[in-house]
């Protein structure tokens, strides 16, 4: 499908509106997003049926969400802070999933793109250099559009357990700040149950 096509689709744009703009990341959420769908032969998840799981909270992660129907509220949205870009499509109801990563040397380096990158970052760049930096990222968010899946991603079949639903429990209040915690979230602190909170403030 070409680049202008892809541009136009609605499940395309509900990601870019979702994130705040095009970005090669996004642009490989949305591939991978597509990938683990087509393997899981299935469609968006209406509610917990697809689980996925994400091993970086970087711009990808957003079309993940947006592709797959997959959330945090839902507890079918896990992330693992691995740094990779990387993720984990399974399917509740067949218990298949997929895992793709992100190929070595998919995306070299450009070094103008990464000095401009840390100009944006510090607020020291000029409006020309804005704009240039506006162009390049959307020419390599394009690019990752364009290719190959084989060409950007590893598949392979994931045979790992599937998470649990999202667990409902009654809560119960911190013995410290008095707030309701969720009780399994609790510990037992000199006979009083503490929050997370409350234990790294001690």
């Amino acid at each position: 499908m070409k680049t202008e096509d892809i541009l136009a689709k609605e499940d395309f744009q509900k990601c870019v509106d979702f994130h705040g703009h095009l970005c090669p990341g996004l642009s490989l959420g949305y591939r991978a997003s597509q990938a683990g769908l087509k393997w899981l032969r299935a469609a968006r998840a209406s509610d917990e049926e697809i689980v996925a799981i994400v091993e970086t909270d970087a711009c990808c992660a957003d079309a993940v969400q947006v592709m797959t129907g997959c959330t945090f509220g839902k507890g079918n949205f896990i992330y693992k802070d691995h740094g990779k870009i990387a993720f984990t499509f399974l399917n509740r109801e067949s218990g298949n999933g997929v895992r793709i990563a992100l190929k070595p040397d998919v995306m070299p380096g450009d070094e103008r793109h990464a000095h401009l990158i840390k100009k944006i970052q510090t607020d020291s760049a000029t409006e020309s250099e804005r704009e240039e930096f506006k162009k390049l990222h959307k020419k390599r968010s394009l690019e990752i559009l364009e290719m190959p899946i084989a060409d950007l991603f590893n598949l392979n079949e994931a045979k790992i357990e599937v998470p649990s639903k999202a667990r409902i429990e009654p809560s119960k209040p911190c013995g410290r700040c008095g707030e309701p915690t969720m009780a399994s979230k609790l510990s037992d602190l000199n006979g009083s149950l503490i929050c997370r909170g409350c234990q790294t403030s001690l």
